[in-house]
């Protein structure tokens, strides 16, 4: 058994919590207590009421979320939202989330952890918010096609590749989740070339326009790290076990 606000210190700590603003209404650090004792540890990628349901059964009494609860305050507790809230406190689950500040972490965030898994070496950031770089650069010595064959491997359910910029990029731009606001800059930091989770459809005429390489992995699937990353770090700081809560998400 360990305490709650330790692991919560150790957890603000870690993301560099004070020092990362994220979107408006986005709120970081721990959302829902529990009665003070951590005796298992989870990480999700969603604060969702299906995930709460699931580290309920794995009897996990704090889960580590990247998309927390709160986003735009202020949250009426009607609907699925009383749902999630209530389920957590009849059933002493305690949630900490972390968005930014786990996307852009440079060893345990989404980026870096990615890059690492890929084989990419850092060189850099871009993508300046409330000034921190949010996405990441890095060099490659791949080929289009060892780069798929690397992707594939990482991202087994697929991803979509638009590729019209060079055939061996020297500089690849990394922005896990949304890809949205990065597609249109990476020029600017030198590189050609993007690996990201979504993008829209205009995307593809941009792809085609700026002469881009663009690989749109999922959501999901390019967030799944940052958590892992962090709650493996907790477990073996205070000792006590961690599962990761899988739901699969397609997107």
């Amino acid at each position: 058994m360990v305490e709650l606000n330790e692991v919560q210190k150790f957890c603000d700590q870690r993301v560099c919590l004070d020092k990362i603003t994220d979107f408006p209404g986005a709120w970081n650090g721990l959302q829902v207590e529990n009665n003070g004792e951590v005796t298992k540890l989870g990480a999700s990628v969603d604060a969702g009421l299906v995930p709460f349901r699931l580290a309920i059964e794995k009897k996990i009494d704090l889960l580590i979320c990247h998309h927390g609860l709160f986003w735009t305050p202020p949250t009426p507790l009607t609907g699925s939202n009383f749902e999630k809230v209530k389920l957590c406190m009849d059933s002493n689950l305690a949630v900490y989330g972390s968005h930014l500040p786990l996307d852009c972490h440079p060893e345990i965030g989404n980026n870096a952890i990615l890059a690492n898994k890929l084989g990419l070496e850092s060189c850099g950031s871009f993508l300046p918010y409330e000034g921190v770089d949010i996405g990441l650069l890095t060099t490659s010595s791949y080929d289009r096609e060892e780069l798929s064959e690397r992707l594939n491997d990482l991202f087994p359910q697929g991803f979509h590749a638009m590729e019209y910029g060079m055939g061996k990029p020297e500089k690849i731009a990394i922005l896990t989740g949304s890809g949205q606001s990065a597609v249109d800059k990476i020029l600017q930091s030198g590189a050609d070339t993007l690996i990201t989770g979504e993008l829209k459809q205009h995307h593809f005429n941009l792809a085609q326009e700026l002469e881009l390489n663009l690989y749109a992995c999922g959501h999901y699937a390019t967030e799944r790290f940052g958590v892992d990353g962090l709650a493996r770090e907790v477990s073996q700081e205070f000792d006590i076990p961690y599962e990761f809560v899988e739901t699969a998400c397609p997107l």
